[in-house]
C-alpha cells in the first residue's frame, strides 16, 4: 500500500506538484513562527494567551499540511479520472 502511494506521489501533475510544495512550504513557516511564539514564551512567561496563540498556530499548521496532502492526492485523481 505504502508503494502505492510513493508510486501515485511520483505520479503528480506539474501544477499539482508545485500546489502541494508551496503549501507544505506555507505550514513549515507557520509552524515556524509558532515554535518561535512558544519558545518566547518559555523565556519570558509574560502571559498565557501567548501560549494559547502558539499552540493553536502549531495546530493550524498541522491541520492545514494534512490537508494539503491529502488534497494533492484527490486533485491528481480527480484530474486523471481515477476517482
Amino acid at each position: 500500500m505504502f508503494k502505492k502511494i510513493l508510486e501515485n506521489y511520483k505520479n503528480f501533475e506539474k501544477i499539482t506538484y508545485k500546489i502541494l510544495k508551496n503549501g507544505l512550504k506555507f505550514c513549515l513557516a507557520l509552524c515556524m513562527i509558532s515554535i518561535s511564539i512558544l519558545f518566547t514564551y518559555d523565556l519570558f512567561i509574560l502571559s498565557p494567551s501567548i501560549y494559547y496563540v502558539g499552540i493553536t498556530l502549531f495546530k493550524l499548521s498541522l491541520i492545514l499540511g494534512i490537508e494539503f496532502i491529502i488534497c494533492g492526492f484527490v486533485m491528481d485523481g480527480i484530474k486523471k479520472q481515477l476517482i
